[in-house]
């Protein structure tokens, strides 16, 4: 059978690939197919036809997987947040491990028995410190009412995420279990308090409306909550009026701020922020070091897993007895900070100025003197004007965007006399495209797999190089 565009065939799930998705082989063609799991056998139909590959959408699971379970949100097979809830997390990890593996035999075309065991997430759910949820004037219809023959009005108030490839459209939620259970809660509360109050959501086509986002943050390691209200227009009253109910319902709440976005860009981001209760910000600690997170602020989104990862990029960077440290794309320099006790110095490097401002403070902060901050783009940065400005480091900790590093700093590494290097990636894809042209002046030791994400596809992993 010619796998067409359209064309409706059954397959069996052998495995599964990149973004989760499951993959079936018919008549030697690899067949993509999201929400399956190994072992399921669909029904499923041709939406995509490629010359080496096709994809499908699961029309029935015929027979499910002995792996398949239950998933414990009510949204997970539409809503982008979670693509593995269908799959134990033990079986999860294998896979997210074996794609770990595969990255490093296929594409650095290393021995795949480098990669160590996966760390687990002690917790599977309920793990992240951070969820932006959005405010729109269309919500996503459900399967069943996409299916009826009368005509179904999609527009109404909708609160909580942007169905998957789609910036107009809000999977209204009922229930999401990546943040603590009162993260949901206090969603449901704005919406009803919106829908009740007549505050009307922004609309992306007309420019107009009010509401546009709710971010909320919570501590791991403190009880800080933060409830950040992003708005189209600054109205006080109406967003003074919510706050109040806000806390009277909610007394865990440590702070609420707004931000105000009067400008077309989707962000939470607001062009300026009003304070309207508590000190604007949370504390949190990662190892020794504590961080005030103000809304706008990077900050690692599973705190608890963000040591363990941190911890095997010490590890790594074996600075027992000390030296110059580079940490390459530092962020707000928590990893620089965590390192810094075991560094005679560190120098960080980083493109985004808000960033640097947050990694200086957080430096004074937390009384840390053998830390500097250079602003810079990395590829016109790191070049040998900056080593000899700076010094010759003992060893370099990189941690690129999900893109990997660019090819002129890869170059650099590369003819950079330094006798360790340790990579943290959160995409091992192009962590392993750059380790194919490091390993001809390196040895890569190892690959730590470090789960951030559970119930998703994404996976962190450590690399450790020493020059060869």
């Amino acid at each position: 059978m010619a796998l067409k565009k359209g064309t409706e065939v059954e397959l069996t799930i052998e495995s599964t690939a990149f973004k989760g998705k499951g993959v079936a082989k018919h008549d030697g063609i690899a067949v993509f197919v999201p929400g399956t799991a190994p072992g399921d056998v669909v029904n499923a139909r041709i939406i995509k036809k490629k010359k080496s590959f096709r994809e499908a959408k699961v029309l029935e699971i015929v027979t499910p997987s002995p792996d398949r379970i239950d998933p414990k949100c009510s949204h997970a097979n539409v809503c982008g947040g979670c693509t593995w809830q269908h799959l134990p997390y033990s079986e999860q990890v294998k896979h997210k491990e074996q794609h770990v593996r595969d990255h490093m035999e296929r594409i650095a075309h290393l021995n795949p028995d480098i990669v160590r065991p996966i760390i687990k997430c002690e917790n599977d759910f309920y793990y992240r410190n951070k969820m932006e949820y959005s405010f729109g004037t269309k919500r996503w219809l459900t399967e069943e009412e996409i299916q009826r023959d009368e005509f179904v009005d999609d527009t109404a108030f909708a609160a909580g995420l942007h169905a998957p490839g789609r910036f107009d459209k809000i999977l209204n939620l009922n229930e999401c279990h990546l943040q603590a259970p009162i993260s949901y809660q206090i969603l449901d509360f704005v919406r009803n308090h919106c829908i009740q109050n007549q505050i009307p959501a922004f609309d992306i086509y007309k420019k107009e409306g009010f509401m546009r986002h709710l971010v909320i943050r919570n501590s791991h390691f403190t009880d800080d909550l933060m409830v950040n209200l992003v708005t189209f227009r600054d109205e006080p009253e109406t967003v003074n009026r919510l706050k109040d109910e806000l806390l009277n319902e909610f007394p865990q709440i440590t702070t609420i701020v707004n931000n105000v976005n009067d400008q077309p860009n989707p962000t939470a981001v607001g062009r300026f922020e009003n304070i309207l209760y508590g000190p604007g910000f949370i504390v949190d600690r990662i190892g020794n070091h504590s961080f005030k997170i103000h809304a706008n602020a990077f900050f690692q989104t599973n705190t608890q897993q963000a040591e363990n990862l941190y911890a095997v990029a010490r590890d790594f960077a074996e600075l027992d007895s000390g030296g110059h440290l580079f940490d390459l794309y530092c962020g707000v320099g928590t990893l620089s900070l965590f390192m810094a006790d075991k560094a005679d110095k560190v120098t960080g490097i980083e493109i985004v100025d808000v960033a640097i401002e947050n990694a200086n403070f957080n430096a004074k902060e937390n009384g840390v003197e053998n830390v500097e901050f250079v602003l810079g783009d990395m590829k016109d940065t790191f070049n040998d004007e900056f080593l000899k400005e700076n010094g010759h480091p003992d060893c370099v900790i990189t941690d690129p965007p999900r893109s990997g590093m660019h090819p002129d700093v890869v170059e650099q590494l590369c003819n950079l006399d330094v006798d360790r290097l340790v990579y943290v990636s959160c995409n091992p894809s192009t962590m392993a495209r750059d380790l194919k042209e490091l390993k001809e002046f390196y040895n890569v030791e190892a690959v730590q797999p470090v789960d951030m994400f559970p119930q998703t596809y994404h996976i962190e992993a450590v690399a450790k190089l020493t020059r060869i």
